[in-house]
């Protein structure tokens, strides 16, 4: 497998190289650190030692591994590594990086607040198509489209995918992924959306699917759509694909987006003009995520008469085809936010939901589980020339999990 190696040996090459897990190493006193090794060491078997260490945080692990020899072993183990894909999920980290030609940025750690740097495989530049589920991430070249490829941003494993065929003449393309925490099999879909020739109203939308097991592209829906045309923004959550279109007029709906459901494991005759979600109100732009296999969605609230400018941030979830609003951004945070940013990068895993501006590397956290609206530590990256942009994504930091 390409890129592939272990996270254990990747760490030991970098440890003493500017990157991520040098941060890691930042104990406290080294005396404590002996004693409470030497005290687990005497009286832990191994089984149950790396059954503990696998309820550690990512960072704690890294630590964990440095203490001795015998914990270096146990946290490189098959049955440490085994115990790790059946503890509780990670805490969400959140990638911020510019929109430099470089794509290196900072991840953030929630559980200690804290930035790390990370440099991203194969990844080309910062305005890729982005998708993440549990410990993978799948980035997409937003230019030609012909590079596609899936990688663990923690250990540095990657694979490249082929490309569905027509993918690179398309006019918009949306990228998604799911993975299965137990089996770790993924599948991406890529919602393509193009213009029918000589005539604005009218867009094909086609749904192409990729599984890991039989590795091959599937072609599962084509349809025309009058007034209605796909973008850049989907996800999948309990093997249904969900993806926002966009109005195009011929006709005046009340609102410019919608939402269109997509069974995946129904392969048969299915209309997305009758799979039509309504939107909850007015939005400047809408932000899709998975929560726990549930949609949740970020979206900027327009202004009645001005549905152009935004008046404030909401997150709803969907129950069913009923949206229930879960939140709404507090003045005092919206305004700090930046309240004249009509469109902002949002996504989430687990109880977390990361909003970012695009002109600043300010970064908001809403906690679902204890309604709590908080900021994240100030990011490092610092802005280099006027007109640069900053814009990230979230993924679940994992080392079991391999492309």
């Amino acid at each position: 497998m390409a890129g592939e190696t272990s996270w254990i040996s990747h760490y030991d090459d970098r440890q003493r190289e500017s990157g991520v897990f040098d941060s890691f190493l930042e104990l406290g006193e080294e005396g404590d650190k002996d004693a409470t090794a030497v005290s687990l060491d005497v009286i832990l078997p191994d089984d149950l030692l790396e059954r503990i260490l696998a309820y550690l945080p990512i960072a704690s692990i890294f630590r964990a591994g440095c203490v001795s020899k015998r914990w270096h072993e146990s946290v490189n183990s098959e049955r440490f590594l085994w115990n790790l894909s059946h503890v509780l999920p990670q805490k969400p980290w959140y990638f911020m990086f510019t929109s430099s030609d470089e794509p290196i940025g900072y991840a953030f750690d929630p559980v200690f607040r804290k930035w790390y740097s990370i440099e991203l495989p194969c990844i080309g530049t910062s305005n890729w198509f982005i998708a993440s589920s549990i410990g993978m991430v799948c980035f997409m070249d937003n230019d030609s489209r012909s590079e596609l490829c899936i990688c663990n941003p923690i250990t540095k494993t990657y694979r490249k995918l082929e490309e569905p065929p027509g993918l690179k003449f398309s006019d918009y393309s949306a990228l998604a992924i799911s993975v299965n925490r137990e089996s770790h099999i993924y599948s991406v879909a890529i919602v393509k959306s193009k213009q029918v020739p000589e005539n604005f109203f009218q867009w094909d939308i086609s749904i192409h699917v990729y599984n890991s097991v039989n590795t091959t592209w599937v072609t599962t829906l084509t349809e025309v759509l009058m007034g209605w045309r796909g973008g850049d923004e989907s996800v999948i959550c309990n093997g249904m694909l969900y993806f926002l279109v966009y109005s195009t007029g011929g006709g005046q709906p009340e609102n410019r987006h919608a939402l269109i459901a997509y069974n995946m494991s129904n392969r048969s005759s299915q209309s997305l003009t009758r799979s039509f979600i309504p939107i909850p109100c007015s939005l400047t732009c809408g932000r899709l995520m998975n929560l726990k296999e549930k949609l949740v969605m970020v979206g900027g609230i327009g202004k009645p008469d001005r549905p152009d400018i935004i008046k404030g941030i909401g997150i709803w979830l969907l129950n069913d085809k009923r949206w229930e609003e879960i939140a709404r951004m507090p003045h005092k945070f919206f305004q700090g936010f930046g309240e004249f940013d009509d469109v902002f990068a949002s996504s989430g895993a687990d109880d977390l939901i990361y909003i970012q501006s695009y002109g600043a590397p300010a970064l908001l956290i809403f906690d679902t589980s204890h309604k709590q609206w908080k900021w994240s530590q100030k990011c490092p990256v610092t802005k280099r020339f006027p007109l640069q942009l900053f814009t990230g994504f979230c993924f679940e930091p994992r080392l079991e999990i391999a492309p």
